[in-house]
């Protein structure tokens, strides 16, 4: 039977990643997997990550240059 042990832990000097198992004999033979987990992606980053979203930002600063089509609200009125 396969068992599995999860632990989080953080990256040390020079890559070095440890992990305490005091349940497994010494001699032990196993697998270790790294799963690392995602950063935030910074907005801009992620509006220039493709062909698509570049396109839809600089579509939207070129309406930014056309204040005829701003939309004024007054938040009193709302």
């Amino acid at each position: 039977m396969i068992a599995g042990i999860r632990q989080k832990t953080i990256v040390g000097t020079s890559g070095r990643v440890e992990i305490t198992a005091p349940d497994l004999p010494v001699g032990t033979l196993v697998d270790v997997i790294v799963l690392v987990e995602p950063g935030e992606q910074d907005t801009t980053e992620y509006l220039l990550s493709s062909e698509s979203n570049r396109n839809h930002l600089m579509q939207a600063l070129r309406e930014m240059d056309d204040r005829s089509s701003y939309i004024y609200v007054i938040p009193s009125d709302l």
